[in-house]
C-alpha cells in the first residue's frame, strides 16, 4: 500500500513568474502575504526544518525525499505544466530525472489549465492558455519518455502512471486517450496507466469517467461534493460582497476598484466525516486526502478556509481511505494527499512552527508502523457530535 503525496513546483523563479507577478516571484511570496482574517485564523503558515527552500538545490530534493520515505510517504507526484511545447516549473523535475537524485518514487499530474491571475482556473485575466486544438500527444509523450523510462517512475502492472488534472477541458476526450495509448506503444512502453483526477471542475459519474478510456479515478479534496452540506451558509454570509465582485468582474473595473473579502469557512471534522460515509466507488478509484486547506494567502477574495490542528482527525480519514483501497491488488493500492508542500494553500505535509511533523507522524502510523489500538473513526465521530 502506498501514500502518494501531490508536488509543487512552484518554489523558485522563472522568467514568466517574473513578468507576471514581479521579480523573483515564488510561491513563498504567497505565503508570506497570509494574514489572521478572523479569530483563531492560523495564518501565516511557516516552514520548520526544511525551512523557505530553492528548489533548484538538489539538496533540498534530496532532503524532501528523505523526510517523506521516513514518515511512510512512498511517492511524489509532480504537477507538470505543459503548453503544447511550452513547459513552466518543469526545472526541479527535469533535474531529478537527469541526477537520478533523489531515490525516490514519482508520477506526474499534467496540470491541464488555463493560467490566470484569479489562481483558481477560470477564464479571467489569462497569462497563458491551453490550446487544445492544437495538443499533439505524441509530442507531449516523446517529451515524458525519459521519466516514463526511469526505474523510479511509479509503475501500475508495468505501465507508467499518468494523471490528468481535468479531463472536461478536452473538446473529444476518447480520442485524446486513445492518443495516449498509440503514443505510449510508439515509444515501446507497455503501456500507459491513465487516471482522470476528480477535480472541482469534474462533473461525471465515476462510470460514465471510465468509460471515456481512464483506467482509474484519483479523488483530489477539497471537493465541493464533499462541502455541499456547509455550503449554504457560506453562501448567504457573504452575498452582498460576491454580488458587488460579480459586477466588478462583469464591467471591467477590476483595475480601478478593489474586490470586497470574501471568506467560506468550513469545519474539518464534517469534512472528514462526510468523506468516510461516503459509498465506495464501483469502479477502480484512489482516495485523497487533506490535512488542512486555506488558500487565503493567494486570494483577497473568495478564499477556502478548512482549518485542522487535529492530526487526529486526519488519520482517521487516512485510515479509512487505506481500508477503501486495502483489497485492490497491491500495486493498485493507492492513496494520494494533497499535498506535500501546498504552502499558499495551507495545505502541506512538511513541518511547519505550529505542528512541527505531527501531520507526518500521522501518516507514518497508517503507512509506516502497525495500526494503533484507538478507534480513531469514533474518535473523529465523538468530535463533532460534541462540536
Amino acid at each position: 500500500m502506498k501514500a502518494i503525496a501531490f508536488y509543487l513546483p512552484q518554489f523558485h523563479p522563472i522568467p514568466e513568474n517574473d513578468r507576471w507577478w514581479g521579480p523573483g516571484f515564488t510561491e513563498w511570496t504567497n505565503v508570506a502575504k497570509g494574514r489572521p482574517l478572523f479569530e483563531g485564523h492560523y495564518q501565516p503558515h511557516i516552514p520548520a526544518d526544511l525551512g523557505f527552500y530553492d528548489l533548484r538545490l538538489g539538496e533540498t530534493r534530496i532532503a524532501q525525499a528523505k523526510m517523506a520515505a521516513q514518515y511512510g510517504v512512498e511517492g511524489f507526484c509532480y504537477y507538470h505544466y505543459w503548453f503544447n511545447g511550452q513547459l513552466l516549473l518543469e526545472k526541479p523535475a527535469e533535474a531529478m530525472v537527469a541526477e537520478g537524485q533523489p531515490d525516490f518514487p514519482f508520477c506526474y499530474c499534467w496540470a491541464n489549465e488555463t493560467w490566470s491571475r484569479r489562481w483558481d482556473g477560470q477564464e479571467h485575466e489569462i497569462l497563458i492558455t491551453q490550446d487544445f486544438a492544437r495538443y499533439d500527444p505524441s509530442a507531449h509523450f516523446e517529451y515524458l519518455s525519459s521519466s516514463f523510462r526511469d526505474r523510479r517512475y511509479i509503475r501500475i502492472s508495468g505501465k507508467p502512471l499518468f494523471l490528468v488534472y481535468r479531463i472536461d477541458q478536452f473538446p473529444d476526450i476518447c480520442s485524446t486517450v486513445k492518443a495516449w495509448r498509440e503514443a505510449a506503444a510508439a515509444l515501446g512502453l507497455p503501456g500507459i496507466y491513465l487516471c482522470a483526477v476528480r477535480s472541482h471542475m469534474h462533473s461525471l459519474s465515476d462510470i460514465e469517467t471510465i468509460a471515456l478510456g481512464f483506467d482509474a479515478i484519483v479523488g483530489f479534496e477539497p471537493h465541493s461534493r464533499v462541502l455541499l452540506r456547509q455550503k449554504t451558509w457560506a453562501c448567504i454570509r457573504y452575498l452582498l460582497p460576491r454580488s458587488f465582485n460579480y459586477l466588478l468582474r462583469r464591467l471591467g473595473l477590476g483595475r480601478y476598484f478593489h474586490e470586497r473579502p470574501v471568506l467560506h469557512v468550513f469545519d474539518y471534522s464534517k469534512l472528514v466525516r462526510t468523506a468516510m460515509r461516503a459509498g465506495k466507488s464501483a469502479v477502480r478509484f484512489f482516495p485523497c486526502v487533506i490535512p488542512s486547506w486555506d488558500n487565503s494567502a493567494r486570494r483577497r477574495s473568495g478564499a477556502t478556509v478548512i482549518q485542522n490542528d487535529d492530526p487526529v482527525l486526519f488519520e482517521a480519514w487516512l485510515r479509512n481511505c487505506a481500508e477503501r483501497v486495502k483489497d485492490n491488488p497491491k500495486d493498485e493500492q493507492l492513496v494520494f494527499i494533497n499535498a506535500w508542500n501546498e504552502w499558499a494553500e495551507g495545505c502541506h505535509l512538511e513541518p511547519d512552527l505550529r505542528h512541527g511533523n505531527r501531520f507526518l507522524e500521522a501518516v507514518a502510523r497508517v503507512f509506516g508502523t502497525p495500526h494503533a489500538s484507538q478507534d480513531l473513526q469514533d474518535y473523529a465521530d465523538r468530535r463533532e457530535h460534541h462540536g
